[in-house]
């Protein structure tokens, strides 16, 4: 039998960032995968980022994670959207190239000198004195390893369904994984079943783009990865938008007898932020319309991608609803669309560093917790190797508190909230939302990803050098003032009021209406600083951001900092919390069941009242 230090099965986004991770840091690592050819799979939308979505692949990139860089390696167009909201709000999306992604993701780890692969089917654990201890496979094959991942995707037991047909399957044209629940079952877990679905592909030589709505990228593209290993991408593909409409809806209601959906046949719980067609119809019975996104798949392929119209109806139905959609008229379907329910494992289940509770050195990541996106199970899987890695080693976890990563509200809101629904982060999840942008994830995390090891020293350096750099350009700004001659015609040009009197560049900056880029017209002394010190973009917009929502932003970090006492005042993972006849017994159930580190968590968990936490801090305070 083959030893390793880590085990990761699966390889979607939440196994190749684990085993990425873990291999890097130095562990040697197996990665186990039903197919060798389907790494890094996009499985559903050929797309990254988007709201919320777009900070956690920022993130993951600032802590020394590899979905950014796959990302921008493959980028087919990018968007920053909520351009028209405040920065906090502003979310990097990119389409990619779908064969493309994968197949750099199969080539970076490739070149992991630590990472073995091995195709087959992890069909049990092994465990010894409450310690995981390797795998079995469906073949027989037994590996050994000191710490286990499990990021299984949809595969466990999964079943797909198109109408009144249904079919075993993780995805469409490969099998379900059939022995692992049986076996965790076995070890005291409890399992429960969720459902996802995917729209039809459709020909592109079939579509008439003419009558629809073009949607380009920005014309000054971004990126995700903050590294110098990527560049913004050239030579965008656009995507097209049109509409569902009234005889589409009616076409869709004539197959809701035979929809697995209302008949019952679908025992999971499905997306609520991301429904099928016809659960949308049904819900929002008073729309006329819906919008539908054609997206291609890559640069060099004809199959596109039809986003909005995810549906488990009869394939006729889906064909001919689609036919009396504007451009679709006369549409060939590559693949109907369909929706798979399969076995995953409640949250709570684990610690915030994604080890189990119930057995020691095995960690779940992805959609086995109950979450949704490829943006989500990326960063379950890049906490889980680092933390894996970690514990062979005798170091404390990573764990990223709320305040610190939109990575630490996603598993905060698992563990301590859990979830009976597939989980998907928006930024309304994030109470710190205005700390926690796009723009600056590598300010929050690098430090982090450095000290962890994942970060090179170069990475580092140019974060801290970006840190400087905005640092001394908000003094300059705070120092240099600008003559109404030079100014009024700039702020008369952008429909802001002039100035009577010389005026600090700082408090012109702090006009909605006013860049940096326009003092730096009209000031010969900044735009010559800027030059003489070689500011990076990035800087520019760090100051800027800084300057005009400073009074937010110190408001928040005045919250943080109260709300981080209770953050700091643990509770023993033993605590008798039935021992406390104070508490109701709501909270003595929660929190018995949870097992909160510290009273913050402790005050997040459903059914634990205010007066449950003052009745905490009293006994801690003895």
């Amino acid at each position: 039998m083959t030893n390793y230090d880590v085990i990761v099965v699966g390889a979607g986004h939440a196994g190749c960032e684990a085993a990425a991770a873990a291999a890097r840091l130095g562990s040697k690592v197996l990665l186990i995968t039903m197919n060798m050819q389907t790494m890094g799979q996009m499985s559903c939308n050929p797309a990254m980022g988007g709201i919320a979505k777009g900070q956690i692949v920022r993130e993951i990139d600032a802590l020394g994670g590899l979905s950014g860089i796959i990302t921008d390696r493959t980028t087919i167009q990018f968007r920053m959207l909520n351009r028209s909201k405040g920065p906090a709000m502003w979310s990097p999306r990119s389409q990619n190239d779908r064969w493309r992604f994968s197949e750099e993701w199969r080539l970076a780890l490739e070149q992991i000198e630590n990472i073995d692969f091995y195709q087959d089917t992890a069909d049990r654990i092994t465990v010894r004195n409450g310690k995981v201890t390797g795998i079995i496979t469906a073949m027989g094959v037994a590996f050994g390893a000191r710490a286990v991942v499990l990021t299984n995707g949809t595969f466990l037991n999964g079943l797909i369904h198109i109408g009144e047909k249904n079919l075993s399957g993780g995805r469409a044209g490969e099998k379900a994984a059939r022995g692992m629940t049986a076996c965790l079952l076995e070890h005291g877990f409890i399992s429960g079943r969720m459902k996802t679905g995917t729209p039809p592909r459709l020909d592109s030589r079939t579509i008439n783009y003419r009558v629809m709505e073009e949607q380009k990228g920005d014309e000054q593209p971004g990126k995700f990865s903050f590294s110098q290993q990527t560049r913004p991408v050239e030579n965008q593909l656009s995507c097209f938008i049109t509409y569902t409409n009234s005889e589409v809806h009616e076409i869709l209601k004539e197959g809701f007898d035979r929809s697995p959906m209302f008949s019952g046949r679908i025992e999971g719980i499905g997306p609520r932020y991301c429904p099928s067609i016809e659960d949308k119809i049904n819900r929002f019975a008073d729309r006329e319309r819906h919008q539908l996104f054609v997206e291609p798949e890559g640069r060099q392929t004809v199959e596109v991608y039809l986003n909005g119209f995810s549906s488990s109806l009869p394939i006729d139905v889906q064909l001919k609803a689609l036919h009396k959609i504007k451009g679709l008229e006369q549409a060939r379907i590559f693949r109907p669309g369909y929706a798979i329910e399969y076995d995953y494992f409640p949250p709570e289940q684990l610690k915030h560093s994604l080890e189990t509770k119930l057995i020691e050195h095995l960690y779940f990541a992805g959609q086995i917790n109950g979450t949704t996106g490829y943006e989500e199970a990326g960063c379950q899987g890049l906490m889980a190797g680092i933390n894996a890695h970690l514990k062979l080693h005798d170091k404390e976890p990573l764990i990223l508190r709320r305040s610190e990563a939109y990575i630490g509200v996603l598993i905060d809101d698992l563990i301590t909230k859990s979830t009976e629904e597939p989980y998907r982060m928006f930024t309304s999840r994030a109470e710190h939302r205005s700390l926690l942008r796009q723009d600056n994830a590598d300010i929050r995390l690098t430090a982090k990803g450095y000290t962890t090891g994942l970060v090179s020293e170069s990475q580092y350096w140019q974060v801290l050098k970006k840190q400087e750099q905005a640092a001394g350009l908000e003094y300059f700004l705070r120092k240099s003032s600008l003559h109404p001659d030079k100014a009024n015609p700039m702020l008369v040009s952008r429909e802001t009021e002039p100035v009577a009197v010389k005026t600090k560049l700082y408090s012109l900056l702090l006009r909605p209406q006013v860049s940096i880029a326009d003092l730096a017209e009209v000031s010969e002394e900044l735009k010559a600083y800027i030059a003489a010190n070689r500011i990076s973009e990035d800087s520019i917009n760090e100051a800027a951001i800084s300057v005009k929502y400073q009074s937010y932003i110190e408001k928040e970090k005045e919250f943080v900092e109260r709300m981080n006492r209770f953050e700091e005042v643990y509770l023993k993972p033993d605590f008798d919390y039935y021992a406390l006849p104070s508490l109701s017994l709501e909270a003595r159930q929660k929190l018995a069941a949870v097992k909160p580190i510290s009273i913050g968590q402790a005050s997040r968990i459903s059914g634990v009242s205010p007066a449950d936490i003052s009745v905490l801090l009293v006994y801690v305070g003895k």
